[in-house]
C-alpha cells in the first residue's frame, strides 16, 4: 500500500490551487473590463483616468498616478501629462522625478515598500504619507512612454509580487491605447492651430489694401508674398487729404505668426498717426514712441513711411531704417532714398529727419522689403540691390504692377530651386 500524505496536505495544496485559479480568473475579468472601458474612447483623460481607477480598485491601493514622458523636449526627464485619482481622501502625491529617472535608465517594475529605507532612493525626500508605492513602466516599441504608479495599499498591508505582475500587465495592455490618445489629441491640437494660422492669413491679407489707390497723374501698386502663411511684411495706402495720400512700407524682425501679429500693431499705429500727425517725420515719431511702449526689447521694425503731394508733384518721405528706396529720375543713376533714422521701438525718443523730392513725369520709385534683396539661389548667392535697379531701369516703361511682377520674375528666376526665406514686399510709384 502506497504511504498517504500526510493530514492536511493534500487539502492545502488544493486550497493554494483554488486561490490562485480564482485570482487568475478576476486578474483575466479586470483586464478584460479594461480593455472594454478604453478601447473605444479616444479622450486621453478619460483614457487615463480610468486606467487609475482600475488600477487601485484592483492593486487596492489609495491613490494613482500616470505620468506621460514628453519625448518632443530635449529634456527626457520632462513630463508632458500627470492624471491622477484617490480612493480615500489623501493628499495628492508629487511624482518623484527619481522614480521617473529609475524608469529611463531600467524600464522595469518597481516595488518600494518601505521608502525611507530603500537603498536605492537614498537622501529622496518622500511625502510623510506614502508607506509604500509600485511603479510600472508604459512600454511601446521599446520606448518609456509613460510610468503608472500605485500608492499605499490598503489596510497597512504591502505590495505582493502578484501585485506588481498585474499591474505590469495592466500598463503593458494600456501602453498604445494611452499614445495612441495621446498622438490622436497631437494632431487635433495641431489641425485647430493650422486652422487658426490660416484665419491669421486671411485676416492679415485683409488688412493689406484691396486695390490700389486711384490718383490723377500716379499710377501706383503694391504687392507681399509672404515665406509662410503669415508674415511680417505689409505695405499701406492712407486717404489724407483730396491731395496727400501716405504711402509706406513696414518690415517686423522675424516671421510667422508672431511677427504678423506685431505688423498688425503697426498698421493700426500707422493708420491713427497719419491722420493726426502733421508731417511725416513727426508722424513715425509718434508712431516709434508707441510702438517702444507696446513692443518686447528684442522686436523692432524697419519702415519707409512717405506723403505724396499730388498737387506739388513732391514725395516727402521719412526712413527709419528700412533699405533705402530707388527713385529713377531721368537716365542718369536712381537715387537712394535714406534720409530718416533709426529703427522702430528700439529707442522711445528719436528725432526722425524727413525729405523731400520732386517727381516729374516718368518717374519711378520703388520701396522693398529685404526679402527680395536677400533672397538667395542655390549657392546661397543673394539677388542683390544692382539686380533691382537694373531690372527697373530696363522696364521702367511698364506700368507700376507691371514693374512689380517683373522685379518678382526675377527673383523667383535668380532663387531657381531655392525655398523663399523671407516676406518679399515691393511698392512702386510712377509719375504719369
Amino acid at each position: 500500500m502506497a504511504p498517504q500524505d500526510a493530514p492536511g496536505t493534500g487539502g492545502l495544496s488544493q486550497q493554494e490551487e483554488n486561490r490562485r485559479l480564482k485570482r487568475a480568473v478576476e486578474e483575466l475579468s479586470i483586464l478584460n473590463d479594461l480593455a472594454r472601458a478604453i478601447g473605444a474612447s479616444v479622450n486621453l483623460q478619460d483614457i487615463m483616468r480610468t486606467i487609475i481607477h482600475r488600477s487601485i480598485r484592483a492593486i487596492r491601493a489609495e491613490q494613482g498616478v500616470i505620468t506621460l514622458v514628453d519625448h518632443r523636449s530635449q529634456d527626457v526627464m520632462k513630463t508632458l501629462v500627470r492624471t491622477m485619482a484617490s480612493s480615500l481622501e489623501s493628499p495628492q502625491y508629487h511624482f518623484s522625478q527619481s522614480l521617473l529617472g529609475w524608469m529611463h535608465l531600467n524600464k522595469k517594475p518597481l516595488t518600494v515598500n518601505d521608502p525611507r529605507t530603500d537603498e536605492r532612493f537614498r537622501g529622496v525626500q518622500w511625502d510623510e504619507s506614502i508607506r509604500s508605492l509600485l511603479c510600472v513602466p508604459m512600454m511601446v516599441k521599446s520606448t518609456l512612454v509613460g510610468v503608472l504608479t500605485v500608492y499605499n495599499k490598503r489596510d497597512g498591508a504591502t505590495f505582493t509580487d502578484e501585485d506588481q505582475r498585474l499591474l505590469a500587465i495592466i500598463a503593458g495592455q494600456s501602453a498604445q491605447i494611452v499614445e495612441n490618445a495621446r498622438l490622436y489629441e497631437d494632431e487635433r491640437a495641431l489641425q485647430k492651430m493650422k486652422e487658426e494660422v490660416r484665419l491669421a492669413a486671411t485676416i492679415q491679407m485683409d488688412l493689406l489694401p484691396k486695390t490700389p489707390p486711384v490718383v490723377p497723374g500716379y499710377d501706383i501698386a503694391g504687392v507681399s508674398i509672404p515665406a509662410q502663411l503669415v508674415g511680417g511684411d505689409a505695405y499701406d495706402f492712407i486717404p489724407v487729404d483730396d491731395t496727400h495720400l501716405a504711402v509706406c512700407l513696414a518690415d517686423v524682425s522675424g516671421k510667422g505668426l508672431p511677427a504678423s501679429l506685431l505688423m498688425a500693431n503697426v498698421q493700426a499705429t500707422l493708420r491713427g498717426q497719419t491722420l493726426a500727425s502733421p508731417t511725416a517725420a513727426v508722424c513715425v515719431q509718434r508712431a516709434n514712441k508707441l510702438l517702444h511702449q507696446s513692443t518686447s526689447s528684442d522686436k523692432f521694425v524697419t519702415l519707409f513711411y512717405s506723403r505724396l503731394d499730388t498737387t506739388n508733384h513732391t514725395l516727402t518721405y521719412c526712413n527709419a531704417g528700412h533699405d533705402n528706396p530707388f527713385h529713377f529720375s531721368g537716365p542718369g543713376a536712381p537715387q537712394r532714398l535714406a534720409t530718416g533714422g533709426l529703427v522702430l521701438s528700439i529707442m522711445e525718443d528719436f528725432p526722425y529727419q524727413e525729405e523731400v523730392i520732386r517727381l516729374s513725369p516718368g518717374d519711378v520709385v520703388v520701396v522693398y522689403s529685404d526679402g527680395i534683396t536677400e533672397a538667395v539661389d542655390p549657392r546661397q548667392v543673394q539677388f542683390g540691390d544692382k539686380k533691382i535697379e537694373s531690372v527697373v531701369a530696363e522696364r521702367r516703361a511698364l506700368g507700376a504692377a507691371g514693374i512689380i511682377d517683373a522685379i518678382i520674375g526675377a527673383v523667383r528666376e535668380h532663387a531657381g530651386t531655392a525655398p523663399q526665406a523671407d516676406d518679399m514686399t515691393i511698392v512702386v510709384i510712377k509719375r504719369l
